[in-house]
């Protein structure tokens, strides 16, 4: 059995800045391709689904609250360029960024809200900065933004989810579905 190997001081540094949700503009662009840093996000993801899942479907949500559909046609993704993955997974973060910020606001309006749920809440929108940033890093946003105006993006696939577990599934299948894939591709690309 090998000594697990131990984070650069770099990496560490950087952990530390993403967790304060501060851009990371001294990271190096590949910091997303390390498949740690997603992992830690996605097991942040996990720990928040599972511990709402504890009273029939946790906590509930006092309004609906649209999430991006996580589904994913493999057959349908692999055939589409990286440039259309991005748009997509870029679509997905921001609304899921607006998702949970609207829960969160719902969270605070609600008479005394569970603290366990608010750090969750607060890890989500940490971590999705930080994604969001990185995917910066990594050249997702300029995707979009390179679109000839002929061809708008095909409009996301979303769906509705009424309870905090909910969400919380559909934060880490996002994660672990489609911006995994994203990122897998991109950094195989290796042109970012």
């Amino acid at each position: 059995m090998g000594v697990p190997e131990r984070p650069t001081p770099l990496l560490l540094l950087s952990f530390l800045l993403i967790s304060l949700g501060l851009p990371v503009l001294c990271a190096p662009p590949r910091l997303i391709c390390d498949s740690r840093v997603l992992e830690r996000y996605i097991l942040e993801a996990k720990e928040a689904e599972n511990v709402t899942m504890g009273c029939a479907e946790g906590p509930r949500l006092s309004e609906n609250i649209t999430v991006p559909d996580t589904k994913v046609n493999f057959y349908a993704w692999k055939r589409m360029e990286v440039e259309e993955q991005a748009i997509e997974v870029w679509q997905g973060l921001s609304l899921l960024s607006e998702a949970i910020l609207q829960a969160q606001a719902l969270l605070v309006n609600s008479s005394q809200p569970p603290e366990t749920l608010q750090l969750h809440i607060d890890k989500a929108i940490s971590g999705l900065r930080s994604l969001t940033s990185l995917l910066r890093v990594l050249g997702a946003q300029k995707e979009l933004m390179s679109l000839p105006d002929t061809t708008p993006p095909a409009p996301l696939r979303t769906l509705t989810v009424d309870t905090f577990c909910k969400l919380f599934r559909v934060y880490a299948n996002f994660l672990r579905g489609k911006l995994k894939l994203y990122t897998g591709e991109a950094c195989r690309r290796g042109d970012r």
